[in-house]
């Protein structure tokens, strides 16, 4: 695994306006990934998540949500620690909940198989229309990936990953465009707080699918925020 630094990544703010996480990325301000899937989401899962907060009570559903997100955000900051070359002798003792999710997954979904970082925590814009920043771009495997690192409190099924997906379709083809790559993998690494890791691939005609679905939906967004 070594670390070949051939792009040269925007620096960028993040911040809300009128509500919204935009970007402000070489003058232009951006919505993120995140905030156009969640301004186009479909009835459909809309409905679903209503039905799993009335199921566990509205405040039980947040507590869960709460602790999914600072969960995955410890664990992603040992996952870069790791990229970049920075965990050190302090943190070999570290036995938290977090610390062994990421350790899963750096053993069963990134030693031996990343060939060549690009970028951890990039930032990537596709002028005009969107930016958000991915968990790492690189060789994986042989092929150029774009990959992200996902937490959960129990195993998911393949059919679970839609959003998953659309956001590796949304970096994949920003940096394709800008950058002008050929990554045509992406790749979900996740871990249960059970410490159960799962790999999920998608790849070639399916990812160029969700790379087309998202630009549909970027189009949504941009009609709403004009009506």
């Amino acid at each position: 695994m070594q670390w070949n630094n051939k792009f040269n990544y925007p620096t960028s703010t993040r911040a809300l306006y009128n509500g919204k996480r935009l970007y402000d990325v070489n003058n232009e301000k951006l919505p993120s990934v995140t905030t156009i899937l969640e301004a186009t989401k479909p009835q459909s899962e809309i409905d679903s998540l209503n039905r799993w907060k009335q199921k566990v009570g509205e405040r039980q559903a947040e507590i869960i949500s709460r602790e999914s997100r600072e969960r995955g955000s410890s664990m992603h900051d040992y996952l870069e620690k790791f990229l970049l070359g920075k965990l050190n002798l302090e943190l070999l003792g570290d036995n938290t909940l977090e610390k062994r999710m990421a350790d899963e997954i750096i053993e069963n979904g990134l030693r031996n198989k990343v060939d060549e970082i690009w970028g951890v925590e990039s930032v990537v814009a596709y002028p005009g229309k969107y930016a958000g920043a991915a968990d790492l771009f690189c060789v994986y495997e042989k092929y150029q990936t774009c990959v992200d690192f996902k937490n959960g409190n129990k195993l998911r099924s393949e059919s679970w990953n839609d959003t998953y997906y659309l956001q590796l379709a949304a970096y994949s083809l920003a940096h394709n465009v800008v950058y002008g790559t050929n990554i045509n993998q992406g790749v979900i690494l996740f871990c249960t707080k059970d410490i159960v890791f799962q790999r999920f691939v998608i790849y070639g005609d399916k990812l160029k699918e969700y790379q087309n679905r998202f630009l549909e939906r970027v189009e949504q967004y941009y009609s709403s925020i004009k009506k």
